[in-house]
């Protein structure tokens, strides 16, 4: 199993011991917004499953059948996140509407906060544990589960501090105007999720900045060719696909060339670990007199 692989088995496991508690704290207390706080952490657990599924299949070497590889499988993962998000702040509008039509009395408020803090605080751990391994090892699944626990804390917050001025203040309807309140986070955040994933499901580049670092690279180590243009980029998971034209003189051998291309493409496997790099040569008449001028 790899380290993306064994996060992503952790995150199944945080995510239950998370349920279970925010559970035992909705059960003790009765507040609706409480229950929506429990019902994010079932999404949570869900999403978890399919980001390691997702990450388990993106490992699996080329085959015949999928000779790019499987690295789209984590994007898949973030894009049913999402919609799963979605679903769960639909149903948690529903609870909240039920609450306003008939508000309910919340019992051991305080009790309920405290072990509804532990969740929290074990939430706030592995997000910041997800977000920085999947920047890491360039894993959309870790980030996007990591980007959506951040969202489960800040409705935690909200829901603490309403829970805790409907005790002190006896407003029943702040606990259903909560539990509202968390629902359109959830939607907020699952939409950031289903964008940033359909943008990689559509083959989008590599950011500027990243496409002018490569640019350089290019430049810097291309010595002894003319130029090269049509430079095109895709992600793929956690996977980069670079292609690009580079001209050099049409006496050029065989050999000469190659040893260029793969000066070149060592310099660029350097700066993005997990890329698959194709380079097309092309005789000098070729020339666009546009695109990367060789240094």
């Amino acid at each position: 199993m790899t380290k993306t692989a064994r996060i992503a088995a952790i995150s199944v496991l945080v995510g239950i011991a998370v349920l279970a508690i925010k559970t035992l704290a909705w059960w003790v207390t009765g507040s609706v917004a409480l229950l929506s706080d429990a019902l994010e952490s079932i999404v949570n657990v869900a999403t978890a499953l399919a980001a390691l599924i997702a990450v388990r299949i993106a490992d699996r070497p080329p085959d015949a059948d999928h000779p790019y590889g499987h690295h789209k499988a984590e994007l898949f993962s973030a894009v049913i996140e999402g919609v799963l998000i979605i679903l769960a702040a639909l149903f948690i509008l529903r609870e909240a509407w039920a609450a306003f039509a008939e508000p309910r009395a919340i019992t051991a408020p305080w009790t309920g906060l405290a072990i509804n803090l532990v969740a929290s605080a074990l939430n706030g751990i592995w997000a910041f544990v997800l977000i920085r391994q999947g920047r890491a090892l360039r894993s959309p699944a870790l980030a996007a589960d990591g980007r959506h626990l951040l969202t489960d804390i800040v409705s935690s917050i909200g829901v603490a501090v309403g829970i805790a001025a409907a005790a002190l203040t006896g407003w029943l309807w702040l606990d259903p105007a909560l539990a509202a309140f968390v629902a359109l986070n959830i939607l907020w955040a699952g939409y950031h999720v289903i964008s940033g994933s359909v943008g990689g499901l559509m083959d989008k580049a590599v950011p500027e900045d990243d496409l002018s670092a490569l640019r350089d690279l290019i430049s810097e180590h291309a010595e002894g060719a003319i130029e090269a243009h049509d430079l095109r980029t895709r992600h793929a998971g956690r996977h980069t696909f670079i292609e690009f034209h580079l001209i050099v003189p049409g006496e050029m051998s065989v050999h000469d060339a190659h040893q260029i291309c793969d000066r070149v493409e060592a310099a660029l496997r350097e700066a993005v670990p997990d890329c698959t790099v194709t380079i097309h040569v092309e005789p000098e008449h070729k020339a666009k007199h546009s695109g990367i001028v060789v240094l």
